[in-house]
């Protein structure tokens, strides 16, 4: 599988439609009861971006994009507007934002994520495409340096720190971070009479894991 470490154009992506997909198997029991499961441990997301679409100059920035991606084939990066940040939509992410992990003392490799909801039912959520430059590191409270005291991959959302934290200390990251994406169609079909009367394509777009 083939992933181009590019950003669908982020101007386009703006007003697009779409969010988290969960798959859940209801089976209904003769007494009226329900019994629920789902085979997803993590949450899909999806987009259109054909909404997003306001001008001709728009569907030829959009054409020239899914040809360099040869359709579906190859997965890039797309900027979720409604969730991209470590912290609330209006913040500005910090490195306590979220924590990542509690060290052991002998690990120095760490994943980015964010947690959804509290208590026992949050939801952890992998981040393996964190946007460069955005990234802040803390170690129990006190700001660590990148580039000195840990490396981040930004291509798989790892932390690498130069010496194992000691065990019991709390790693706390803040970021912004792209959604990893395919199209989720090989046909985009197009007519300029029915864009400028206010119709847009559809273009399907599908989260991928990685």
């Amino acid at each position: 599988m083939g992933f181009h470490e590019v950003r669908f154009p982020a101007n386009l992506s703006f007003g697009s439609v779409g969010g988290p997909e969960r798959r859940t198997e209801v089976v209904a029991l003769t007494n009226g009861y329900e019994e629920r499961n789902t085979p997803w441990a993590q949450s899909r997301r999806r987009y259109d971006a054909g909404v997003s679409l306001r001008s001709l100059d728009d569907i030829a920035a959009l054409i020239a994009f899914f040809e360099a991606r040869r359709g579906q084939l190859h997965g890039f990066r797309w900027k979720d507007w409604s969730d991209y940040k470590s912290c609330a939509p209006s913040g500005t992410p910090g490195f306590r934002d979220q924590e990542i992990a509690v060290a052991d003392g002998v690990a120095t490799v760490f994943a980015l994520s964010k947690t959804y909801g509290e208590g026992p039912d949050v939801y952890v959520r992998p981040i393996a495409k964190p946007v460069l430059g955005t990234v802040l590191l803390g170690v129990s409270g006190d700001e660590q340096v990148l580039g000195l005291d840990a490396e981040v991959d930004v291509t798989t959302g790892l932390i690498t720190f130069a010496e194992p934290p000691d065990a019991g200390e709390v790693i706390t990251a803040g970021f912004e971070f792209d959604v990893p994406v395919r199209f989720d169609t090989d046909v985009i079909q197009t007519s300029v009479a029915s864009f400028q009367a206010g119709e847009v394509p559809n273009v399907p777009v599908v989260e991928i894991r990685l």
